[in-house]
This record gives C-alpha cells, structure tokens and sequence, in this order.
C-alpha cells in the first residue's frame, strides 16, 4: 500500500496500492481472453435505457475458473494480473496436467505457491475445501451458495 502525503484535504489518508510490486504477470495469456461487447446503455432492442453511458477504453473479458472442478490436482501460480473487467486482480494457475486457468487473486497468494481443490486439504491460504472442514475463525473468499454452483 503507498500512503500519500496529505498535500490537500483530498489527498489526506489516501492510500492506493503500489501496481509494480503486486503485479508480476504483463500481457494476458491469448487462450483465455475473448471479445467484451459493450453495449453502452442500451437494452436488446438497442434503445437507450442508461444514458450518459458509453465509451472508455476497449477491453477484452478474461475467462476466470468459478467452477474449481479439477479436484485432487495440484496447482503453480504462475502469474498475478490485472483485470479491467473487475475490482480484483487475477491470478494464472497452472495444473500439474498442463492446463492454465485464471482464478481470483486471494491476499497472501504470490506467484511460485501452490493450491489444491481437495476435500482433505490442509487449511492453507489458496486450498480450496468444504466449509465444514475450514476451523472456525479462519478467512474465506469465494463462497459457492449451492453445490457444484460456481463460487
């Protein structure tokens, strides 16, 4: 986290955080990124139903693993990532089978860790487990509401 000096009264207690030293991937990988078609306010119909909006840069979607449906297959994290389409960087996992996918970034996660989907994982930051196996008072992120729903 970079804290600004207060300067002006805008700028007292900002914090922003340092890109340079949490990023570490630079271009996206090409077979998990597609098109994003913008549709600027409109509805199907292609009437103005939000106006004032529209525009900005182009951006295309990265395709992110809500599923987490390779079970008992150890993964690398290769890379962390921005995503434009989101307020949370990304991270790219890699699987011991050679598959990539991209996940959310979890806070404590750095390129080189490693992570399972296992119902016998041990409680650790990035392994992925029932809620009934996680001890209470330990952190969670991306809860799935049903089973096999996607978080």
């Amino acid at each position: 986290m970079k804290i600004h000096k207060p300067t002006s009264a805008g700028k007292r207690n900002l914090t922003s955080i340092n890109y340079r030293k949490v990023l570490t991937g630079s271009k996206p990988t090409k077979k998990l990124l597609r098109g994003l078609k913008k549709r600027g306010g409109r509805n199907n119909r292609g009437i103005i139903t939000v106006p004032h909006q529209g525009g900005g840069h182009k951006r295309r979607y990265r395709d992110i693993d809500f599923k987490y449906n390779k079970i008992d297959i150890e993964a690398t994290i290769k890379s962390i990532e921005y995503d434009p389409n989101r307020n949370s960087f990304i991270s790219l996992a890699s699987y011991k089978d050679g598959e990539k996918r991209y996940i959310l970034a979890v806070k404590g996660l750095n390129a080189g860790d490693t992570f399972i989907v296992s119902k016998q994982a041990e409680v650790k930051v990035g392994n992925r487990m029932s809620l009934v196996n996680i001890p209470v008072g330990n952190a969670v992120h991306n809860v799935e509401l049903k089973y096999q729903g996607g978080a």
